[in-house]
């Protein structure tokens, strides 16, 4: 099975990696700021790609399979939209 992204599902995935590359450096900037860095900062952005972002994937990746050919999709897109929105609120409450 290959990994099926469209050109708008590749996007959302660009917007939701991109979205959380900019909250890493944002956490990272403020820890350096303040002189408190700890490895939990890389440790959640791992566990974001592994609980974020790998679904999406196997969302994607499973879309194949669905025989409506949407109802995966539509549950592909909803979770990119929570995930940006997690991230946008996590980027405005450090700010």
């Amino acid at each position: 099975m290959t990994l099926m992204l469209t050109g708008w599902m590749l996007y959302s995935l660009w917007i939701v990696l991109g979205l959380m590359a900019l909250d890493f450096l944002l956490g990272l900037y403020r820890s350096l700021r303040v002189g408190d860095f700890s490895p939990s900062l890389i440790l959640d952005y791992l566990q974001g790609m592994l609980y974020y972002v790998l679904p999406l994937l196997l969302l994607a990746n499973i879309s194949t399979l669905d025989s409506t050919g949407w109802l995966v999709v539509i549950g592909y897109y909803v979770g990119a939209l929570g995930i940006a929105l997690k991230y946008l609120l996590a980027m405005k409450s450090k700010l």
